[in-house]
């Protein structure tokens, strides 16, 4: 009797500085079938890709955010640097201008649903990174 193994869920890297958004991201990708891994600025989340690069498929990211990159600058230097990585952009303040975001990363107006998160990612997201959730959905 020889089943097909499931493979490891995909993890994604949820960076924002407000704590209260970052939870819900992370609960919206994790109904989603993702790990997440969680940083509060992209200055703390550029270790944290050099360390988990190979797990991480997935970088959702805040734009405004304290120290040296905001979520733009991080999304261009993830895709330069890891090009594998699928890129959503979140803001409520600011909409990207034409040079901001790398090429293929999706940019979401806050407030968002996990519906829209969820169609997004669904449409960034190679077959072979989705979570099984997200490979067996019809959205």
């Amino acid at each position: 009797m020889s089943s097909q193994p499931t493979a490891p869920a995909p993890y994604a890297l949820v960076v924002d500085d407000d704590a209260m958004i970052r939870m819900n991201v992370v609960d919206i990708l994790t109904d989603a079938g993702f790990r997440t891994f969680e940083a509060e600025t992209g200055d703390k989340a550029i270790p944290l890709l050099e360390r988990e690069q190979e797990c991480i498929v997935l970088l959702f990211s805040d734009v405004q955010m304290p120290g040296a990159r905001n979520g733009f600058a991080l999304a261009r230097e993830t895709a330069e640097r890891w090009p594998h990585i699928s890129i959503v952009i979140a803001s409520g303040n600011h909409k990207p201008g034409p040079s901001d975001m790398p090429e293929g990363a999706c940019f979401i107006a806050k407030p968002f649903s996990a519906e829209t998160v969820h169609a997004h990612i669904q449409e960034i997201l190679p077959d072979g990174q989705k979570p099984e959730p997200l490979k067996n959905s019809e959205c």
